[in-house]
């Protein structure tokens, strides 16, 4: 008699196993009674009533898109190619399955459509120098759009700008005519200094009685202690004319 009820028991246990859903602590669950929304499962265990109860499993987790590469048009018709990262976050569960198909798929075209409107109102220059303002206003677009969505956009990060290879190979040329340009002015700036700093020496030898003398003996000294240099000595004109004098009264 008892193994007549065994098959009872057990389905008996199915059905109530069925009806048991447990919600984990990063999850919530949107419940359906009869096709009509009835409320929002929290963590923890719930009863579900076969044919009568549905549910859908919603994790509130922040989520990371991958925006793919994406062809846009600076408005100085600059053909480039950007990438981005989107972080977003389910504020409202309900919404989020009630106000939309597919939230994440919807997101991530937005966040594409978005970007490719955002680079379209801005210059190259603009594009790669305001890489984070940029970020930011795509992400308070798309966050405003998705606001009915109950979908927080926490950040947006342009990962990459890929630009054409000619024009990689004009900013090359440019960017190497400004390090020479640099280069050319401290040289030059250089040279000016240099100039006065000499000017000012010579002025300081010149005032001096016997300070050119003391600075030529020091040259001296310096130069003769590598035995491979040579020293030629030039004798001032004054002193071969003093040298004349002398010896026509001598004779």
């Amino acid at each position: 008699m008892v193994l007549e009820y065994i098959p009872l028991v057990f389905a008996g246990g199915v059905i109530i196993a069925s009806t048991i859903k447990i919600v984990k602590q990063y999850e919530r669950g949107v419940k359906f009674t009869l096709g009509k929304y009835s409320g929002t499962m929290n963590p923890g265990v719930s009863i579900i009533l076969p044919f009568i109860h549905s549910w859908q499993k919603v994790d509130i987790r922040v989520k990371a898109v991958d925006v793919p590469d994406q062809d846009c048009m600076t408005r100085d018709n600059v053909s480039v190619n950007v990438n981005a990262v989107l972080y977003y976050k389910i504020s409202n569960s309900e919404k989020a399955i009630l106000e939309v198909e597919k939230y994440n798929y919807a997101v991530s075209q937005l966040a594409q459509t978005t970007m490719r409107d955002v680079v379209g109102e801005v210059t190259l220059d603009n594009l790669l120098a305001e890489r984070e303002d940029l970020s930011k206003r795509i992400q308070q677009i798309v966050d405003k759009a998705t606001d009915p969505w109950g979908i927080k956009v926490i950040s947006v990060d342009l990962k990459h700008i890929e630009l054409p290879n000619d024009l990689k190979r004009t900013m090359a040329k440019e960017a190497e005519a400004e390090r020479e340009k640099r280069a050319v002015i401290i040289k030059a700036e250089g040279e000016v200094t240099a100039a006065k700093n000499m000017g000012k020496a010579a002025d300081i030898l010149g005032d001096s009685p016997g300070a050119l003398h003391l600075r030529t003996l020091q040259t001296i000294n310096d130069i003769s202690s590598d035995q491979s240099n040579t020293i030629v000595f030039v004798t001032p004109v004054e002193i071969l004319e003093a040298f004349k004098s002398f010896t026509k009264k001598s004779k």
